[in-house]
């Protein structure tokens, strides 16, 4: 699989609300970081797509490698 462009190198901070459903970026062209705009159309990149359980302000990875998406796991350290 080819890896995905980075998009920053530390996490966006986001507050993220009970029940909502997110479309978190995964190939790292979004305009909308850290959202999917459509950009990976025509790749083999998909969004991930995660329903909240709670409300939370949580840190979501920007550098597209983390090991638990789409939350930020310190991986933008290694690049």
């Amino acid at each position: 699989m080819k890896k995905a462009k980075v998009a920053g190198t530390t996490p966006q901070i986001e507050q993220l609300e009970e029940g909502k459903t997110y479309a978190w970026c995964t190939c790292g062209k979004s305009e909308n970081q850290p959202w999917c705009n459509g950009a990976h159309k025509g790749s083999e990149f998909t969004p991930k797509i995660f329903k909240e359980e709670e409300s939370k302000t949580a840190a979501l990875c920007m550098c597209k490698q983390t090991k638990n998406p789409p939350y930020c796991d310190g991986s933008h350290a290694n690049l």
